[in-house]
């Protein structure tokens, strides 16, 4: 596996992880869905000593006696969760986000009924919406670009 890049929103937070996925998952439980704001947690896990921070790490929360989950301070981009089993990286955080594939999903006791049927929702493009939303032709992003910047050092484990 090439080396994958990721981060924050903002950029404020960067890390690269070599040749160390592990299995990638969504969890549905209650924990995993207030720590994304979302109907569940798509994760992958990262093998020890695989995962650096380029640019700063991520400030953490205690979600229970045994996991803590990293996220942005600047942005509140949900990043990590961190068992004593090892750590798991946001899917969603990655610059390219397609090529995580989850293979399996947990904590479906929680799971919400109508998760199973979003597909079956109409969709349609940020660019056909503009006639009923003129303010999303003038956006102008301010989110990090999806690739690795020239502005970053390498920090922590693994660092050079």
């Amino acid at each position: 596996m090439a080396t994958m890049t990721g981060g924050s929103q903002c950029g404020a937070v960067r890390f690269r992880v070599e040749a160390g996925l592990g299995q990638a998952s969504i969890c549905h439980c209650r924990m995993c869905q207030k720590a994304f704001g979302s109907f569940y947690a798509p994760l992958v896990s990262v093998k020890e000593g695989a995962l650096v921070w380029t640019k700063r790490e991520p400030k953490r929360f205690r979600s229970s006696n045994h996991v803590r989950r990293g996220f942005c301070e600047d942005c509140g981009t949900p990043l990590t969760y961190e068992a004593p089993d090892g750590t798991a990286l946001a899917i969603g955080a990655f610059d390219d986000p397609a090529a995580v594939q989850p293979t399996i999903q947990f904590g479906t006791e929680a799971k919400i009924a109508y998760v199973d049927r979003l597909h079956e929702l109409p969709g349609r493009s940020t660019e056909a919406d503009v006639a009923s939303n003129p303010f999303l032709s003038g956006i102008v992003s301010c989110q990090h670009p999806d690739r690795p910047g020239a502005d970053e050092t390498p920090r922590g484990k693994g660092a050079a």
